[in-house]
């Protein structure tokens, strides 16, 4: 007698082959239920909607970039060695590396948070503009960064060759 002829198998219990129906679900595991979706609150609402403001969007990359140049200008600025090393008492050689780490750290400071606010500012009106939130709006607005960081060189270039 072959075991599906058993009325008392496992095969004919589980209504058909045992081994396929335990691959799909684990025993005493419960399945994972989808949840349901929840619309958001009247508060997560006017937070997406004064994040979604440009000025506060440019406002807060400039702080984050320049907090990001503060800490690479001190880093950077540490690593400097004062050129008449060999001639300065070490008292001297912190006094030196320590304006050296000012000087760098807020000149990082003002240059991370311009471009972190143009850059922000240009992707927010390019994507306001175009209505749309894809790659284009990021490559539009390193366009307008590097055009404003290279014009502040060429501006100062200029004002040297006239006065020169």
């Amino acid at each position: 007698m072959a075991s599906n002829d058993n009325p008392g198998s496992e095969s004919n219990i589980n209504g058909g082959d045992a081994a396929a129906s335990s691959s799909t679900s684990k025993v005493g595991e419960t399945p994972t239920q989808i949840q349901p979706f929840r619309m958001p609150s009247i508060e997560e609402v006017r937070a997406q909607e004064v994040w979604n403001n440009c000025a506060v969007r440019s406002v807060a990359s400039g702080v984050m970039g320049g907090g990001l140049g503060l800490f690479m200008g001190l880093f950077l600025g540490a690593l400097d060695n004062p050129i008449m090393q060999d001639e300065m008492t070490g008292r001297q050689q912190f006094i030196y590396t320590a304006k050296q780490m000012g000087r760098r750290s807020w000149s990082s400071c003002k240059a991370f948070a311009i471009m972190g606010l143009v850059f922000s500012a240009a992707e927010c009106v390019a994507e306001k503009a175009r209505a749309k939130h894809d790659t284009t709006n990021t490559v539009v607005a390193g366009c307008v960064t590097g055009g404003a960081m290279s014009a502040k060189g060429y501006l100062t270039l200029l004002s040297f060759f006239r006065w020169s």
